[in-house]
């Protein structure tokens, strides 16, 4: 392993693209596993023994074994010196503002409409063609974009006012991915998320997941 004792398991989709994300953007060294999810590789007997639950991401740093893309990202942030201009919350005023963005991007946009649409487009050949499901799952994405905007000003550089956070990477990772299902997004968050993947860091945690 790395001199910091870290290992990521994980390429291949929004989820895993996180990790390598938050770890690019404090410059962080790592050993990569890159295995893909339902590939088979998540089902060995060396990976069901770090998640159980054979998903991906995961992250070994020294004996501390850590699953959740969402929970991986809030751990590297907390256990890492973040660069300048990356807000990690010192308070807990801020911390609860800075949750409550990520508890509604994991809930709202990433577990529910956007999972539903996966699950029955992309994997249809495993849990089966649903097409009121999906089209009932992007009029609720639609619906939480369109509620969110009302706090969303033109010209938001990152969700917190303080700057870039482990919101930014949620929030953005979902965004691409409703990108690749033609969901329509205003114009605003457009210009947003263009500001936020023009960070190298981003770049190179691309070059890494998506090989």
């Amino acid at each position: 392993m790395p001199k910091n004792d870290l290992r990521v398991w994980g390429i291949g989709t929004s989820r895993t693209m996180r990790a390598h994300w938050m770890l690019a953007e404090m410059d962080v060294d790592y050993e990569l596993r890159p295995i893909g999810p339902r590939t088979g590789e998540t089902l060995t007997e060396e990976y069901l023994r770090l998640n159980p639950r054979h998903k991906v991401p995961v992250i070994e740093h020294g004996p501390f074994v850590l699953a959740e893309s969402a929970a991986i990202i809030n751990y590297l942030s907390e256990t890492f010196p973040a660069p300048e201009g990356f807000f990690v919350p010192g308070d807990p005023v801020r911390r609860a503002a800075l949750n409550e963005w990520c508890f509604f991007v994991m809930t709202e946009l990433d577990a529910h409409p956007l999972y539903v649409i996966r699950r029955h487009l992309q994997l249809a050949h495993i849990y089966g063609e649903a097409p009121r499901a999906i089209q009932s799952a992007r009029e609720y994405f639609c619906e939480q974009i369109d509620g969110m905007m009302k706090k969303f000003p033109d010209g938001m550089a990152s969700l917190m006012p303080e700057g870039m956070s482990i919101a930014d990477i949620l929030m953005v990772t979902c965004l691409d991915y409703a990108l690749t299902l033609e969901i329509p997004l205003p114009q605003t968050l457009l210009a947003y998320r263009e500001g936020i993947v023009e960070r190298p860091a981003y770049r190179r945690a691309c070059e890494i997941n998506f090989v």
